[in-house]
């Protein structure tokens, strides 16, 4: 029995473990559903694999998709680590696109300067609109939970307005201009559509390079990585770093300490603003090259908060967790266009394992408070 209760204890302290398990069991309770609504299991994972893998296209497209919520993921990421709670990712996504989508079309400079500017003024917007939600925290006490989801629906807004002003949306369009090629990062884009690029396609068909060429191909998931390693960077060898898990960990100690625990706040905010802004720049300079009107949110920054959690809220685990999510989301596409089984069977499967990642804390919820029952009936026992 002690043995078991030692390994028990062991699994839930080690959090690569257990997310690995998470992961066996979403994907069982999505087998079990497929079962119960009358799909093979076998074939169904099957096609998702074969969505994910199956060349050099389906590989790369499911990067691509993961690369914004890699981004999204570790802005969460960053603010939890900080004791901060980011909701506002997806309002801080669409900032940064807006920023990028009109800074790339309505400026004009060479490709070495266009891109680091335009990347760059998105980080700077969505730092501004994270940190307002850190200063309404520091200096109103305003909860940052509560200030970023109406940020968010400020974002939303905002967006739509400005995409429809005259100079911005395109004739006949519901978007923007397309950005400049000089502030764009997907790879070889502009080549691949000329006349030259078409027919060196025609000639190649069927070759690795000829069926790469034929996803969003561009440097975003490379800028993701290097932004994962600065942030661990900055969040485990700096001062400014070791300051902002302070505050995290404890607050009042943090402060007793003499770390001024509200900028503090706000350069948490500030950074994770702009993490999830630089999201939102890369996916218009890499994929889209324009923003659109919205209906409904797309919900980037909100799949961030999924990424976090399965990641265990840690930089490099963003990575895998992006990766993951975004490999599940495009390879589930074809569940319904091959087996007609429904594609939201894949967010059973993320839901599940999520839930099951947030198991070990309430477990120890659970046991704290029955040691604390335990303590206080012994207590009572004594007097």
């Amino acid at each position: 029995m002690t043995d078991a209760k030692n390994k028990g204890a062991a699994l839930l302290n080690n959090p690569f473990a257990f997310a690995l398990l998470s992961i066996v069991v979403g994907v069982l309770v999505g087998a079990i559903i497929l079962v119960v609504a009358g799909y093979n299991p076998f074939r169904a994972y099957g096609e998702i694999l074969a969505g994910i893998f199956s060349g050099p296209r389906n590989i790369a497209t499911a990067i691509v998709r993961s690369t914004p919520i890699v981004l999204t993921g570790l802005s969460v990421t960053f603010a939890f680590r900080t004791g901060l709670f980011n909701i506002g990712a997806e309002g801080q996504f669409l900032i940064g696109g807006l920023t990028a989508a009109l800074l790339g079309f309505s400026v004009s400079l060479p490709p070495i300067l266009h891109i680091p500017f335009v990347m760059i003024a998105a980080a700077m917007a969505g730092a501004a609109w994270g940190g307002l939600a850190g200063y309404l925290k520091a200096r109103f006490g305003v909860h940052e939970v509560i200030a970023t989801i109406m940020l968010n629906w400020i974002a939303f807004y905002l967006n739509n307005f400005i995409v429809s002003l005259p100079s911005v949306q395109r004739p006949e369009s519901e978007a923007s201009y397309k950005i400049l090629d000089s502030a764009r990062i997907d790879i070889l884009g502009a080549w691949k559509m000329s006349d030259v690029g078409l027919a060196w396609r025609r000639e190649n068909a069927g070759s690795f390079f000829a069926e790469l060429l034929r996803a969003e191909i561009n440097w975003g998931i490379v800028v993701s990585v290097l932004v994962v390693v600065l942030i661990w960077f900055i969040l485990n060898k700096t001062t400014l770093g070791y300051e902002l898990r302070a505050v995290g960990f404890n607050r009042d100690a943090a402060e007793y300490g003499g770390i001024n625990v509200n900028r503090s706040m706000v350069i948490s905010m500030a950074i994770a603003g702009a993490i999830a802004a630089l999201s939102g720049g890369l996916q218009v300079m890499g994929r889209t090259q324009e923003i659109t009107k919205l209906a409904v949110m797309e919900g980037n920054g909100f799949d961030g908060i999924a990424v976090a959690l399965i990641g265990n809220t840690t930089a490099y685990g963003n990575i895998f967790a992006g990766l993951l999510f975004g490999g599940l989301v495009h390879g589930g596409g074809r569940l319904q266009a091959r087996m007609g089984a429904p594609s939201e069977i894949i967010d059973i499967v993320i839901g599940t394992i999520i839930f099951f990642i947030a198991i070990p804390n309430l477990i120890r919820v659970i046991i704290k408070a029955r040691e604390r029952a335990k303590a206080k009936k012994e207590v009572t026992d004594v007097a």
